[in-house]
């Protein structure tokens, strides 16, 4: 077993962190267990301004820790475990947690690297990140779920090249293609996220939640009827009357 997911809480900010350094951040089994326990203790934690996920040094995440592969990923029953319960669990857990989740993404994020990232809700890159998910190489397609988030996320286009033509393509490409907000010079990714995160501090976590909910739901092609069953039962909550007094009185409103 080797690497981990950590996460530290600081002043309303959790930094989760991809721990493996040795193998470029490579997710091993643990770690995508560690990956949903770590998001669903913070998705019950309601103070939180947003969740950033990094790799640690220099890099975001390689993909999947090949050297565990061997003891798995041959056998159907637990290639399909290992996929729709240890892969899908962390995904689906970063999925659905109401709190902005930003990914700040050096060096290689490639496959799971690119799956995790694919989960986060804004995206900000160095410009010498590399992304791809070559794993044709290794002679195996990207499980459906896997697929249909990526998919989501690039484009249809860019999941194809990547999964067909195992294309490795530089963040000024991928910003291009919309799956990065931003793409910054390597020295200034922290002092970007600060920035964001200095911003994010100001708004609404309700309406935060709300947002992410409504878009969840609509992604997973929920009926709008269910969603107008409860879309304005936010009206007497003190953050919506906070937001539009603070408007009213110019002032800058104050939610926490």
């Amino acid at each position: 077993m080797s690497g981990m997911v950590r996460c530290d809480i600081e002043s309303g900010v959790a930094w989760v962190r991809i721990d493996n350094p040795p193998r470029f951040n490579a997710m091993s089994r643990s770690m995508w267990r560690d990956l949903r326990q770590v998001f669903e203790s913070l998705s019950q934690q309601a103070s939180l301004v947003a969740v950033v996920v990094e790799g640690e040094g220099g890099h975001f995440c390689a993909g999947g820790d090949i050297s565990e592969y061997p003891s798995f990923r041959f056998e159907q029953a637990q290639l399909r475990s290992f996929h729709e319960d240890e892969v899908w669990g962390g995904l689906q857990a970063v999925l659905e947690c109401d709190i902005p989740v930003i990914a700040a993404i050096r060096g290689n994020c490639m496959g799971a690297g690119v799956e995790i990232a694919s989960a986060c809700d804004v995206r900000l890159a160095t410009e010498g990140a590399k992304f791809g998910a070559p794993i044709a190489r290794l002679g195996f397609p990207m499980a459906p779920r896997e697929a249909q988030l990526v998919g989501r996320a690039v484009g249809d286009l860019t999941a194809r090249e990547m999964l067909l033509c195992a294309a490795v393509l530089t963040a000024t490409e991928m910003k291009e293609r919309g799956f990065l907000n931003r793409v910054v010079p390597e020295d200034d990714l922290g002092h970007d996220v600060e920035r964001l995160l200095k911003g994010m501090s100001q708004l609404s976590p309700l309406a935060a939640r709300r947002n992410k909910q409504t878009l969840r739901a609509l992604a997973a092609g929920a009926p709008m009827e269910a969603l107008l069953a409860r879309a304005y039962d936010y009206a007497s909550h003190p953050e919506h009357r906070e937001g539009v007094a603070a408007f009213m009185e110019k002032r800058p409103p104050v939610f926490r």
